[in-house]
């Protein structure tokens, strides 16, 4: 079986195959006296339910959450907070969520679920895409979370080092790469160090350089060219998902390779990405706040990590780059983009 699948601009979306779990009925949401309440706690902004960039992500979630039986408007209520990129704001809209007495909490990432653990320790929470859930102080370990929380996790830090030998493989004379983290988060933690231990291996050179937001992108960059850095490496936070657009177009503006954690990076510009399927976490978290919802505890559910990791090109990106990718890194690639 042929690997790889051709696409062309922002491609399609693959569902996962439907669990087993998926089976069961519908809730008789009437036995409770009122309609189960989810909250979403987001760092993005409301019109991206309805954006082409973002939707189909909700609709995942939506769908998880119908494999359960449970249809918002329908058979639950689903109570949507955003922070609009103001993360400072978090805090308060955990809180409201609280405060409304939702039944689970779907937190989409390392900063949105600090929010809702530090607002409480009761109501059951589901992350989606975390870095580390143990030291970030989620679970007390992936297999057995303990607590009020679960979800999926990203890969470890060990797909860090991956990513920088695909950068070396697609650029021949690297020798420099910036590292772009978000001092808000948590991710860098563990992934700096093994993009540092990973870049000794290598024969590269890394230097971090910290963007908390868009409004300091196009600055971060400036001070990355003045370092006479080649590509970027993108460590995994939301701020970065959520701004990867802007990025992309200022790696192709200073002619900087950059490689990014999902597919979406590179369908919006970078020159690669090297992760899980977002779309399949999202309808997978959907499924686990409706397992939630029919009674299973979250200190139950073992937290799940990505397996199917996707190696995506994109070779227009590539041309502009003045860059010849490898056969060899195209044969690897699950996607390369035309």
């Amino acid at each position: 079986m042929n690997r790889r699948r051709f696409v062309t601009g922002l491609g399609a979306v693959l569902a996962a195959p439907l669990g087993a779990e998926a089976q069961q009925a519908a809730p008789d949401a009437s036995r409770r006296g009122r309609l189960p309440r989810v909250g979403y706690l987001g760092s993005g902004h409301p019109s991206d339910r309805t954006s082409p960039r973002f939707s189909y992500l909700f609709d995942s979630f939506a769908s998880g959450l119908r494999e359960l039986g449970y249809v918002d408007g329908q058979t639950a209520i689903i109570e949507w907070k955003f922070a609009e990129q103001r993360y400072e704001r978090l805090p308060e809209l955990a809180s409201e969520l609280v405060r409304l007495g939702v039944d689970a909490i779907f937190a989409t990432a390392d900063q949105t679920a600090a929010a809702a653990k530090q607002a409480t320790k009761t109501i059951p929470i589901v992350f989606s895409a975390a870095a580390d859930p143990v030291a970030s102080g989620f679970a007390a370990s992936r297999s057995h979370p303990g607590g009020n929380m679960t979800g999926l996790a990203q890969p470890g830090p060990q797909v860090t080092g991956k990513r920088l030998s695909f950068l070396k493989e697609a650029v021949p004379k690297l020798t420099r790469v910036a590292v772009l983290l978000n001092p808000r988060g948590t991710s860098h933690v563990q992934h700096l160090p093994a993009a540092q231990k990973s870049a000794v291996l290598l024969g590269l050179r890394v230097h971090g350089f910290e963007a908390p937001g868009p409004n300091e992108f196009p600055h971060v960059f400036v001070a990355i060219a003045k370092e006479r850095a080649q590509a970027v490496l993108l460590l995994p936070d939301s701020t970065f998902y959520i701004g990867r657009t802007q990025l992309a177009r200022l790696a192709l503006r200073h002619q900087l390779a950059m490689i990014g954690t999902f597919a979406e990076y590179a369908r919006d510009g970078a020159l690669m990405s090297y992760g899980g399927n977002l779309s399949a976490e999202w309808r997978r978290a959907g499924m686990l706040v409706g397992k939630i919802l029919n009674g299973i505890k979250p200190r139950d559910i073992p937290i799940e990590e990505s397996s199917n990791l996707e190696l995506v090109i994109n070779l227009k990106t590539a041309k502009a780059l003045g860059l010849t990718i490898p056969p060899s890194l195209l044969f690897r690639a699950e996607q390369v983009i035309e």
